[in-house]
This record gives structure tokens, sequence and C-alpha cells, in this order.
């Protein structure tokens, strides 16, 4: 791969938030697309997730495809996922603590550790003293980043001995700068208001670390020996400084100039200026000064500018001015001293020679520091990461930071804890796999959907012997003579009935329908398909109306891979007539349902409905499932707050009987979660997706008796819900269910945001079309 071919992610602050970071990302990107043009390569190979502040709104140009909420966790993982599905080669973090959400920036790790990309990191901080919260943040992003990129060599140093980063994965690439002629400062002086005087400036964004007072200070001193010197600043306050505080600081320094009887020698400019304003007032000026009040500054980007633009520089002794003006580069004063920075000043203005020389060390200096240069070193570094992220993933210990995620993560634990080498074991004591009972396909079959959606979701290559196992279970189970399907084996692996109900069937049928559309390799393909077609034959007299309804399901699924085959399109259509026949022969005054009873699993009558209205564009079918998906939400929702109450099994829901409250089942919530999913894709109302997260969050609490069903340290979810409390056992049921909930709620996550980001992108190729 050319390295002008690898596509990268910019994940940072970007304008136009007015931010250091932002800048220099843009810059950066600039000076990479330049080289990407040259070599014949997309500009659009170079895209930004750019990282929102919480205060403000961006209208962001068209290079920004996503970006984050810089205090939502969950915008984190969206955005890894989406790197994840996107055909980016490298993600390029631009780091720095205060940009990111959480306790000391740490939300951040939420993005990194679910990406499946090399990350390059570029620090531009890095602290001696970090607290115990910067140092584990800083250091889990440097082992979740392939390479690590400084920008002064004490920062390799520190890195190693404060955060133990091993040496081979940091690298040292100077801050860009603009690619500018060795000009004499008369050149522009006469845009900048300073013709024919000896100029002084400071740029950046103020903030109260800037010292800027101490070099108001000095200027009172040197406007003795030069009375026409002039000391322009310029930049606007920091938007966070401005933000708690205001414009106190600025107005501090313009009262400190009206003390000092300065106003004809100092001028602020208020204003965030483009590059080439910028370079303009840079070449302009006769001395450079950076007074800032802090050592531990690894890094300044108005240095850097300063430097490649050939000034003679005054600054204060921070880290990265110790380095860059050592060896007659410019000149050092110490923090918080305006008489000796007054000192420096009136020898460089006093002395041209003296001035030209250090300007002419910086100049040659600077030329490494140039965008040009710059993005040659870091078009090397995205190479070498490419090469050697396989290498580094094994290594790399993969963590989240503290909390659970607004959605989380999936966690297959207990679901492999369950299963041994047979298929997964129906029940269990508490979280211990319990024998006595057995198998049954219902939850291999489920177990089955389980794993393939997870592979569609994560594409994990551990996930596919899972697979294998429930699809082994699926095939035994199948009487080859007969087409019939076996339900219950006990764990003497001897078969526990000759044919198992039409419930079992149509289950079967749904995974295996699921497994032919999401089949991961052309081996699973062709059993799935084989074992498909086998059992389809003995569908056509079923009457159960979660028969038809799993079937539906499973013939659907199997023609988005075989859309011709007409003998699945006509299973499938027969039986969503069937169901809607069920349901206007059941339908009365107050009771909009396929049967007098309310049992278990009902959302998926209503889901079938749906998916089969909307595939074969039938609106009676559609209108029929959403009416009644609507109807039981209504049943099962709280009068009080709106809080999901599923019917329990102690009794279920008969017509004109009084409803059972508990035992409320996990299953019947993943049947709803995916109706609502199902319903909304077929409508686009996000109402729906309103109901889809209401019927998730049962499975976290907001239920009758308040309690979570699903188990942070197991992987596992509670077998169900009773007055008391949540049921102590974690069998495969209820395991698979919230498992399939989960992974419906990460996809309809996903599908969202592809949306969104695709959206704009159609928009402007519609526009050019």
């Amino acid at each position: 791969m050319m390295s002008t071919q690898i596509r990268v992610a910019f994940v940072s602050t970007y304008p136009p938030r007015q931010c250091g970071i932002a800048t220099f990302t843009r810059d950066l990107r600039l000076g990479l697309q330049e080289v990407y043009e040259q070599h014949g390569a997309a500009h659009t190979n170079l895209q930004v997730v750019a990282i929102d502040s919480s205060h403000y709104k961006y209208d962001y140009p068209p290079e920004v495809h996503l970006t984050i909420h810089e205090q939502k966790r969950a915008d984190y993982r969206e955005a890894a996922d989406l790197i994840n599905l996107s055909p980016i080669d490298v993600v390029l973090l631009q780091h720095e603590y205060g940009i990111f959400g959480g306790e000391d920036g740490n939300h951040v790790i939420h993005l990194l550790s679910a990406l499946k990309k090399p990350i390059v990191t570029t620090l531009h901080n890095v602290l001696e003293k970090p607290s115990p919260g910067q140092r584990e943040t800083l250091k889990t992003i440097c082992a979740l980043s392939t390479f690590v990129v400084v920008q002064a060599e004490r920062a390799v140093e520190m890195l190693a001995r404060v955060f133990d980063v091993p040496r081979r994965k940091i690298v040292m690439i100077h801050h860009g700068a603009p690619d500018v002629p060795f000009l004499d400062p008369a050149y522009f002086k006469d845009e900048c208001g300073a013709e024919g005087r000896p100029l002084v400036f400071t740029f950046g964004l103020l903030s109260p670390n800037k010292g800027i007072e101490y070099a108001i200070r000095s200027v009172s001193t040197v406007v003795r020996q030069f009375p026409d010197v002039m000391y322009i600043v310029l930049g606007v306050t920091h938007p966070e400084v401005r933000r708690r505080f205001g414009d106190v600081y600025r107005l501090s320094l313009e009262q400190l100039v009206r003390e000092k009887g300065l106003e004809g020698n100092v001028s602020f400019h208020d204003r965030f200026v483009t590059n080439e304003q910028l370079v303009k007032f840079l070449v302009a000026s006769d001395v450079y000064v950076t007074p800032y009040l802090s050592k531990e500054q690894i890094t300044s980007g108005t240095l850097s500018y300063a430097m490649a633009c050939g000034k003679a520089i005054v600054s204060t002794p921070y880290w990265h001015a110790e380095e860059l003006l050592s060896e007659g580069r410019g000149m050092l004063v110490p923090f918080r001293n305006s008489d000796a920075l007054a000192e420096k000043l009136v020898m460089l203005l006093g002395n041209q020679n003296l001035r030209d020389r250090i300007r002419k060390q910086a100049y040659q200096y600077g030329r490494q520091m140039i965008w040009p240069q710059v993005a040659a070193r870091y078009l090397a570094v995205f190479q070498n990461a490419v090469a050697e992220y396989a290498a580094m993933a094994s290594d790399v210990t993969w963590v989240t930071a503290s909390g659970p995620s607004p959605l989380l993560d999936i966690n297959l634990n207990h679901l492999k804890t369950l299963t041994d080498d047979v298929g997964l074991l129906q029940h269990a004591f508490f979280t211990t796999p319990d024998r006595i009972h057995g198998y049954c396909t219902d939850d291999n079959a489920r177990a089955l959907i389980a794993t393939i959606m997870n592979w569609h979701l994560l594409n994990e290559e551990s996930v596919l012997a899972l697979m294998q196992v429930y699809l082994a279970f699926v095939n035994h189970a199948i009487d080859w003579h007969t087409g019939s399907v076996r339900n219950f084996m006990s764990y003497e692996r001897r078969w526990l009935e000759e044919a198992g109900s039409e419930d079992c069937h149509g289950r079967t049928a749904w995974a295996l329908g699921h497994c032919v559309a999401l089949a991961p390799n052309d081996s699973i393909l062709g059993l799935s398909t084989r074992l498909f077609n086998r059992i389809l034959g003995r569908c056509s007299t079923m009457t159960s109306p979660r028969a038809c309804a799993h079937l539906v399901l499973g013939c659907l699924e199997y023609l988005k891979r075989f859309g011709g085959d007409r003998d699945a399109r006509e299973v499938a259509y027969s039986h969503a007539r069937r169901l809607h026949e069920m349901l206007q022969a059941n339908t009365t005054a107050g009771w909009h349902w396929f049967e007098d009873i309310v049992a278990y699993d009902n959302a998926r009558l209503s889901q079938a409905l749906i998916v089969a209205g909307n595939r074969f564009a039938d609106q009676a079918l559609l209108q029929a499932g959403l009416t009644s998906l609507e109807w039981l939400l209504e049943l099962q929702s709280d009068p009080n707050d709106g809080h999901l109450s599923p019917v329990g099994t102690a009794g279920w829901y008969q017509k004109g009987k009084e409803r059972a409250r508990f035992d409320q089942q996990p299953i019947e919530v993943s049947a709803l979660v995916d109706a609502c999913y199902e319903a909304y894709f077929a409508t686009d109302d996000e109402r729906w997706l309103e109901n889809m997260q209401r019927c998730f969050d049962w499975f976290m609490g907001r239920n009758d008796v308040r309690e979570v069903l699903y188990d942070f340290a197991s992987g596992g979810c509670h077998d169900g819900l009773h007055p008391s409390g949540v049921n102590g056992n974690e069998g495969a049921e209820s395991t698979v269910s919230w498992l399939m909930a989960l992974h419906r709620m990460h996809q309809v996550q996903h599908q969202k945001l592809i949306r969104q980001a695709a959206t704009p992108e159609a928009d402007r190729e519609a526009a050019a079309n």
C-alpha cells in the first residue's frame, strides 16, 4: 500500500472551533492533502471526526464526517463502531486532557478500546507530575495506540519514565508550521500598522497562564530607549476562559496598558485570523515573545510558527522553549521577570546583527517544521502503523473506562458458560449450568441467531465456534427422514420425543433463515440452506400463531439471500395472511389480538405482519402488524409512568379475565424490542425507537420492581421478575433473549449513525449532479 493511499480518520477538535489543536489538525490535514494530490490520491481519504464542546455548536466543513459530543460516552462507542465499519486504515487521535469528557478526559478510552484499526496518537501535553487519574488515562491511551507522536525530545524521555510507554512506540515529530520565505520584517509592516516602527509580537488564545502582563510591563521599560516600539497581542480570549470568566483577563491587560501610559505602544487584536494574515504579522515582527508562566508546557504551536518564520525569539523557559531555543536559536528569560524580558528586548532591538544571526539559526532549524516535512513524517508513521498493527494488537490490553456505557458492551461469557460441545444447556442454578434438564432446540435456535447477529455486528472470529455448535445441534435435531424437528434432549444425548411442537419447527426455520441471510462463510451457508429447505416442506399445515410468525420471519430472512425462491416466498406470504386472518377473527372491542390469550413471545406475531407487509408492499398486513403492536405495548405499559410491565407467565392474560402481573420473562421483552425495530424500519417513525428503548430499559431496572435483570458480573440475564425481585437463576432462554435485544440495540445505533453520516454526503452528490 502506497502511503498516499492510506485512508485516515482524524479524531480531534476542528475549526471553526477556536482551539490550538483544532488549528493544528486542520493544517496537518491540509499538508497531507497537498501530498496526496501531488501523488494523484483522493483528498477524501482524509476524514475528520470532530470533538464537539458541550457549550457550543459548530458549522463544520465537508471533511467532518462525524461528531462526538465530548461528554457522551455513547458517542465515542458509536464513532468507533462506524470507523470499524468504514474503509478507514488509520485513526489519528489528537490528545489533550481537556478536549475529552469524563474524569481526566477518560471518555476517549471508550472510543479507542472499541476501535479495530491502528491508532496513532499525537500528544499535545505530557506532564512530568500527573495526577493518578491523568497518569492512568494517558497510559491507557498509549497502550491502545500503535504509535504515539510527541513534539519534543523531552517528551520521549518523560513518556518512557513517567508513563511506562515503550520507546519503540514513541515517535518525535515537530509541531508543524507554514512554509514561509526568509523575508525582511519591513515587507509586511505597513499592513500591520507598524511601518517604520520596531515590532514585538505575541499571538494565541488569551488566558491568564500566558503571562502577557509581564510583557506589557517590560514594554514600559523598552520605550525609554525605543519610544516608537509597538507590541501587538493577536488573539481572542480562549473560549472556555471566556465562558467561565468572561473577558476579565483581557480587560485587566487593557487596564495595565492605561496605567503604564502605553496606549500608543500596545495594541490588542481581538480576532481569530487566517493563516495568511498570521504569517504577515509574524514576518513583520522584529522580536517574537512567549512570556508563558508554566514550565510544564511540552508543546507550543505559536513558538513553532515563529521559529519556522525565522524570528528572533525571547521566551520564558518552559520545556518546549528550552529545547527549541537552545544552541543560540533564541533567548530565555526567567518566569515572571519583566525586567529580564525588557533587557533582552532592548538588546535585540538595538543590535540588528545579533537579531539577524538568531533569525537565521531559527529559520534553518525551523525548516524541518514546515507542513510538507511534517506531513511526510506522519505518512511514514501511518505506513508503519498499518504494517505493525496486527503484531501490536496481540500485546494490547483492551480496557474500558470504569462504569457501564449508556449502551453496554456485548458480553458472551455466560452464553459460553452454558454451552458445551453438544449445545446450549436449558437451565442454570444461579450462574452454574444445570445438566439435569439437558438441552432444547428452541434455545439453540435462538442462540444461533444471537451469534449470527454478533458476527454481523462485530465480525469477530471467536464467535464462529459457538455458531458452529448451535448449528450442529439444529442439524442433529432435524429428522432427515420426516423433516420434523425434535426439541428436547437429555444430558445423556437422548432425544426425548419423536417430533417437537409446531412452535419449535417454526423457531428452527426462523434461525436457519437468519443463518442463510448472514452466513459468515460458504460452509455455514451451504448447510443452513440445505436444512432450511428440508424443513420447509413440513410447514404448510401449521396453525399455531407463533409457529406461523417464526416461519414467516425465517422465510423473509432466507429471501434476503435467495430472493427468487418461489417456495419460500409463497410460504411466507400465505402464513402472513393466515396470521392476519387470526387477528381479524379474534379482534373485538378492546381486544386486538391474534388469540383469546396474551401469552409469551407475543410481539413476534405483530413483527411477522410488519416485516411481511413491508416486504410484499401489502399495506393491510403492515397496518395490522403496527396496530396490534401498539395495542400490545399499551396493554403492557404501566399506567402511571409508562414503563414496560409485561404480562406474567403465572396465568398469562386470558380475554375477559384478570391479567397476571408476574412472573415477567425476558423472552417477551426481546420480542418487543425486535418488533419495535421492524416497525421503525418499515415506517421511519422515531416513535418506534422510543418504544424500543423503553422496552430495553426493562432489563436495566425500569420495571415494576425497579431491579436490573442483567448480571454485569456474569454477562447473563436473570430468568424473570417476581414480586419480590429478580429470579436468581440465569438460564439459556433469558440470557439469549437479553443478547438478542442488546444486539438489536447496537444494530439500530449503527444504522442511525450511518444514515446520519451518509446524508450530508448524499446531499452534496445530489447537488453536484
